[in-house]
């Protein structure tokens, strides 16, 4: 009897006449566009508009003086080598502990242990772990003055900024790891190590070419943070090694020089449009699928040594043990009188916190309570149409929905506040915009982590469902959702995460109406009150482990058989 003909195949070949047979996917593509369009599109045409155009005429006069200015030339230069640096050391460190999680064997309360250890620098403000270093290896240090009792250290440069984003966004590659690591079929490996394969052999040319598509997501995904952070090099980098957001952030709030802060951030887009080009175009050369909907189950595979096993546990628990001094140094600085000078017990700072600060906590939960399901769901929806479906402006859809993300914050702040500060669109000071800013800035993260994960399921269980006649919105209800819903509940934690701790771009559009913690949690760092400051870190804390382990719970409820297994507290 002959197979009976798949439509799938067919309409892929003809994006625009795929597009008219779905109207689901038209309609659900014609909304995400007038969104980006709105919210990613309009902001940049804007801030564009203020660096090219002067006086109604067009000129590069403004952006080309930056570019052969030598000190600016430095500065960029700085931005891609510490971007760099941060990606690969960031990714490396991502990849340890998430392929120690996933194939290490670990018991459950060790396992426990490095998650939340793991996710503390990601659920806190960024500069936090700036601020630590500075209390540990400063030139006052806890380790270098009063422990080793060195004189005139200095912890500014390079290396100091290079560590502590490194240690801050790595938690972002091993959420992005470590569902690629669980959802890669054992029996794959095992069939290896039965043929005579050695354990690195099989690591080699099984497990880590399967690895890839998150390998380059994660170090897309690092690199932009990178690029995005000017929080971090304004309290470590120094005047010795300066970058560009940073330059941006001064001229701007400084020199209140809005275009020339504007085009030193555009700047910065290429290199990040640029990575992102090419690991699309890596990536896209190979078929990475693990997940068939064949077989019958996976069985347990030993792919690490004793000796391996134990050095892999050693180097996450020694990582482990530096990201808890740093926070418990950050807890004994809220809890004391004044860290460095009177080490008296006082719980005062969080009594401030609670009365001068509360409306930024309730505005801040707030906005981000919004936020969450709707970057979620952004993010499956965009990752999924691009990964899995043809339509007109397929490839430009998942370009634009990256540019919030790989801007520094600082431009897209500026451009919120150009495009939505005055008629017809005035927002600017709403809860809405800083909404808007954090699902568009933070929900590509979901996007990558489903065409990610896409890319281990075989087309074949989405064409089956259409050859039995489901329409597109039943196959992806019942056939692709469950199996991404991992990527689902990481884009809810990420997007939740990033809208109690993000600063870069908030810190243009809070107002009196509505403000954030982290906008206060600077100030006070800026004001030296660092008591203070350190309360609202603990706060973060605590207020995002307690959501990301009610998502967790969640996502075990919902998670389908079959789809990767996810056991972090961020469920992805």
């Amino acid at each position: 009897m002959p197979a009976p003909a798949l439509p799938v195949p067919v309409a892929a070949s003809s994006p625009p006449a795929a597009t008219r047979r779905d109207p689901l996917v038209a309609a659900t593509a014609l909304v995400l566009w007038l969104l980006l369009a709105l919210f990613v599109v309009y902001p940049l045409a804007m801030m564009l508009g203020r660096v090219f155009i002067q006086q109604g005429q067009f000129t590069v006069a403004g952006l080309w003086t930056l570019l052969v200015d030598k000190h600016q030339l430095r500065a960029f230069g700085n931005s891609l080598l510490l971007a760099t640096l941060v990606g690969l050391i960031g990714t490396a460190m991502g990849f340890v502990f998430a392929f120690t999680a996933a194939r290490a064997q670990l018991p459950p309360w060790l396992q426990r242990a490095i998650d939340v250890s793991v996710l503390l620098p990601l659920v806190s403000p960024p500069f936090t772990t700036a601020i630590a270093i500075i209390f540990s290896f400063g030139p006052r240090g806890l380790i270098t003055h009063d422990l080793l009792g060195l004189k005139g250290v200095t912890v500014y440069g390079l290396t100091s900024t290079m560590l502590s984003e490194a240690v801050t966004y790595f938690p972002i590659a091993y959420l992005t790891l470590k569902p690629i690591l669980a959802g890669i079929d054992s029996n794959i490996e095992g069939m290896a190590l039965s043929l005579g394969a050695t354990r690195w052999r099989v690591f080699r040319t099984v497990t880590l070419p399967l690895a890839i598509p998150g390998l380059a997501n994660a170090f897309l995904l690092l690199f932009a943070a990178s690029l995005a952070d000017f929080a971090t090099p304004l309290i470590l980098a120094g005047n010795q090694f300066q970058v560009l957001p940073t330059q941006a952030y001064l001229q701007i709030t400084g020199l209140f020089d809005l275009r020339g802060g504007a085009a030193l951030s555009f700047i910065l887009l290429v290199p990040a449009l640029a990575v992102f080009l090419l690991q699309r175009h890596w990536v896209a050369r190979r078929h990475y699928v693990t997940v068939t909907g064949k077989g019958a189950g996976q069985t347990p595979f030993d792919s690490v040594s004793p000796a391996m096993r134990a050095a892999l546990v050693a180097l996450c628990v020694l990582i482990t043990a530096a990201i808890a001094w740093f926070y418990a140094l950050l807890l004994y600085a809220s809890l004391v009188v004044a860290l460095g000078a009177n080490h008296a017990l006082t719980l005062q700072h969080y009594h401030v916190i609670f009365t001068e600060g509360l409306k930024a906590t309730r505005d801040t939960l707030i906005i981000a309570g919004l936020a969450m399901p709707l970057g979620g769901l952004y993010g499956v929806l965009v990752g999924y149409l691009v990964a899995r479906k043809r339509f007109i402006g397929q490839r430009s859809m998942e370009l634009v929905s990256m540019a919030n993300y790989a801007l520094p914050g600082t431009i897209v702040g500026i451009a919120y506040l150009i495009a939505f500060n005055e008629a017809p669109l005035e927002l600017t000071g709403t809860a809405l915009l800083i909404v808007a800013c954090y699902v568009f800035r933070y929900g590509p993260t979901g996007i990558r982590a489903t065409v990610a994960l896409l890319s281990q399921i075989d087309k074949s269980l989405e064409e089956a469902s259409a050859s039995l006649g489901a329409g597109s919105g039943t196959t992806f209800r019942r056939i692709t959702l469950p199996l991404i819903v991992p990527a689902f509940f990481a884009g809810l934690g990420v997007v939740f995460i990033r809208s109690m701790t993000a600063i870069s771009a908030t810190i243009f559009l809070v107002s009196m109406s509505w403000t954030l913690i982290t906008v206060k949690i600077l100030e006070n760092i800026t004001e030296l009150s660092l008591g203070p400051a350190a309360a609202f870190s603990v706060l973060v804390c605590v207020i995002v482990f307690v959501v990301i382990g009610l998502i967790a719970r969640a996502l075990r409820w919902v998670k389908a058989p079959g789809s990767a297994s996810v056991t972090n507290i961020l469920g992805g």
